[in-house]
């Protein structure tokens, strides 16, 4: 491959990696507007936004079935970039449409669940062509440092904006906050849409594409079989489950420390803003270092990643706090999506990457949830961190049931097989 083509990949890869962050039902733009409307307009606690939040996630604990789908449907004959198309349409028209009733939780719910539905499709796209580009191209750290890097580039502006969106939501009645709010997001999503029509020759050349797979059965059993994606997910799995950094402390920072919407978004973008340097700095060592190394210093590292929110008292400090925590954790989380893509077998890259999407959503979720019940039940903030800690620790040991071959090259030194 030449190096016009490495960096048409790498470009590409980062337009899409940002965008689809930039609108994520999880992380994106729309997020804290969106909790802070049920919490401030409709009046949840903290435990009811925690269940808001399981229950308008339920399909992407099934994410795995989206990729499945990605593997074997071809949307408008145009295979991935028509899941863009038709998806990207859909969630545009469906925020459209969802202006017109008078927001109840219930209303609210109906609509994030049907946006999760086709975000999930958009996801497995973008799953599949990272994964097969960076399996065949030899490139897996190089992909996952780009998904980690303008992904994260692209949370930190949505979540400045997205505080931002929230405090001036805050002037407005239930009504007009929310019609506001899904005019914006229609917009966005129409945007996907037209970068369906994108199609780089180095991204979507022919020796890339997949032959079709006809046997759901087989191909099922086949990924059960593959033993290197269970160290994988469950490597994936608990670094995900963290009870101590999501509702717990936006509502520890409202309520205990009275930070503002800003604040709280502004932490959240200074904790994704840190880890920049940590992914360009995986980027750059993928290339010269095994797998294993980063990986191991990553897990290290990120073992005590939380440990500096116990030591703050005060709403700025939060946020200052905020850039160790995410210096911290920034060689862990593109190691272990490295590590995800190596893991992955050929032809079935959806299904896996989508059921490690499955396992980040039941993980980020139900540890949310046990997390709030510490936070209000059983020793508050401290108790919460802690548990997360632990957590972290737990990656250790997984660490050693990693098949060697995995972990034991660089990128660019052979294609993974």
């Amino acid at each position: 491959m030449s190096a016009a083509d490495r960096r048409t990949i790498l470009v590409y890869s980062s337009v899409i990696a940002g965008v689809l962050n930039f609108t994520s039902p999880s992380v994106g733009i729309f997020v804290i507007p969106f909790a802070f409307i049920l919490k401030n307009k409709l009046h949840l606690p903290a435990s009811g936004l925690a269940m808001f939040q399981v229950w308008a996630g339920v399909a992407a604990y099934f994410s795995f079935a989206f990729g499945v789908v990605r593997d074997r449907w071809s949307p408008l004959r145009l295979d991935d970039r028509g899941y863009l198309i038709l998806f990207g349409a859909i969630s545009a028209l469906t925020y459209v449409a969802f202006c017109l009733p008078y927001p109840t939780e219930g209303v609210l719910l109906a609509n994030a669940t049907i946006e999760v539905i086709a975000f999930l499709f958009l996801w497995a796209a973008w799953n599949g062509v990272a994964t097969t580009l960076g399996q065949r191209r030899a490139m897996s750290g190089q992909m996952s440092a780009v998904w980690n890097l303008w992904g994260t580039l692209a949370t930190v502006g949505a979540l400045i904006l997205g505080g931002l969106f929230s405090d001036r939501l805050e002037r407005l009645p239930a009504a007009g906050a929310v019609r506001e709010l899904f005019l914006v997001a229609a917009g966005t999503f129409a945007a996907i849409a037209a970068l369906g029509f994108w199609k780089p020759r180095a991204v979507f050349a022919p020796d890339l594409a997949s032959p079709p797979r006809h046997d759901l059965l087989r191909e099922m059993g086949r990924l059960l079989r593959h033993w290197p994606i269970y160290p994988a997910l469950a490597i994936w799995l608990l670094w995900n489950f963290s009870p101590g950094t999501g509702t717990v402390l936006q509502y520890y920072m409202a309520d205990t420390l009275h930070a503002s919407d800003a604040q709280w978004g502004a932490y959240n973008a200074v904790f994704s803003l840190a880890s920049v340097p940590m992914f360009l700095l995986f980027g750059i060592l993928s290339r010269r270092f095994s797998l294993k190394v980063l990986t191991w210093s990553g897990a290290l590292l990120g073992v005590f990643q939380v440990i500096p929110l116990l030591f703050v008292t005060t709403a700025s400090g939060m946020v200052w706090a905020a850039v160790l925590v995410g210096i911290l954790g920034g060689l862990a989380t593109p190691a272990y999506m490295d590590l995800l893509i190596r893991a992955c077998p050929r032809g079935l890259e959806g299904a896996m990457m989508m059921t490690a999407w499955s396992m980040y959503a039941l993980a980020t979720n139900f540890g949310n949830l046990w997390g709030t019940s510490l936070f209000e039940g059983h020793g508050g903030f401290v108790t919460a961190n802690i548990a997360t800690t632990i957590v972290y620790a737990l990656i250790l040991p997984a660490i050693l049931v990693v098949p060697k071959r995995l972990m034991a090259a660089a990128d660019e030194e052979k294609p993974i097989r």
